[in-house]
C-alpha cells in the first residue's frame, strides 16, 4: 500500500487523485510542508512525498509519472509520439499555469514580507490568462488534452484550475476551457478522492 504525505491543499492532491484513478490503495498523512512528518520523509520539508515500500519519492510530477508508468495506466508509453505530446501538455501546465500561480503564492504568503513583491501578482494573473488562451487553442475535439484518453497531464492542469479558484485568479465561465475543467471535476475518481478525504478530516 502506498503512503502519501501532504495536505490536500497542496500538490499532494495530484498524487491522491491519480491513485484513485488507478484504483490503488493508499494511506494519507495530511501533513503540512515543513512539518515534522514532512521533514522526516524529505529533509527539504516539501510535500508531497510518496512512500512505496522502502522507496521515498518527492515532487508531484515525478511521483505521478512513476505511478502511471508503473501501473501502465493514465499515460501513454514512454518513447512514443503520444507520450511526447502528453509530456508537452504536462510541461505547459508546470511552466505556464503553475508557474504563474506559484510565483503569486510566494509573493503573497510564502516569502518573508521583506522579500515579497506584491505588484508581481497582477503580472502573474495576466500570464495565467494568456496561458488559458493557449490551452484553448491546443484543446482538440476530444474530452481531454490527449483526445479520448485521460492522462496525468489532465490531472496537473485540473489541479491548477482548482488552485486558481483558491488564489482568486480568473477562470472562464463558458467556452471550451470551462467545459474541460468541468469534465475533470466530474470524474468519479476525483469525486471519490474528495469525499474520502472529507470523511477522514
Amino acid at each position: 500500500m502506498y503512503k502519501v504525505i501532504g495536505t490536500l491543499q497542496s500538490r499532494a492532491l495530484r498524487v491522491l487523485w491519480l491513485l484513485e484513478e488507478l484504483g490503488e490503495a493508499y494511506v494519507h498523512d495530511p501533513a503540512n510542508p515543513q512539518s515534522d512528518a514532512a521533514r522526516a520523509a524529505n529533509p527539504a520539508g516539501k510535500i508531497p512525498v510518496l512512500i512505496d515500500g522502502d522507496a521515498v519519492l518527492t515532487d508531484s510530477i515525478a511521483i505521478c509519472t512513476y505511478l502511471a508508468d508503473k501501473h501502465g495506466k493514465i499515460t501513454f508509453p514512454a518513447g512514443t509520439i503520444d507520450r511526447a505530446r502528453q509530456d508537452s501538455f504536462t510541461q505547459f501546465a508546470v511552466d505556464e499555469l503553475e508557474g504563474a500561480l506559484w510565483t503569486a503564492a510566494k509573493n503573497s504568503f510564502i516569502h518573508p514580507k521583506d522579500m515579497r513583491v506584491p505588484d508581481i501578482k497582477s503580472v502573474c494573473k495576466a500570464e495565467f490568462s494568456k496561458a488559458l488562451m493557449t490551452l484553448e487553442t491546443r484543446l482538440g475535439d476530444g474530452p481531454y488534452v490527449m483526445g479520448e484518453t485521460f492522462t496525468i497531464a489532465d490531472i496537473i492542469i485540473g489541479h491548477c484550475s482548482g488552485w486558481a479558484v483558491v488564489a482568486k485568479f480568473d477562470l472562464p465561465k463558458e467556452g471550451p476551457v470551462a467545459a474541460y475543467f468541468k469534465r475533470l471535476r466530474e470524474r468519479p475518481a476525483f469525486k471519490a478522492m474528495i469525499a474520502k478525504l472529507k470523511e477522514a478530516s
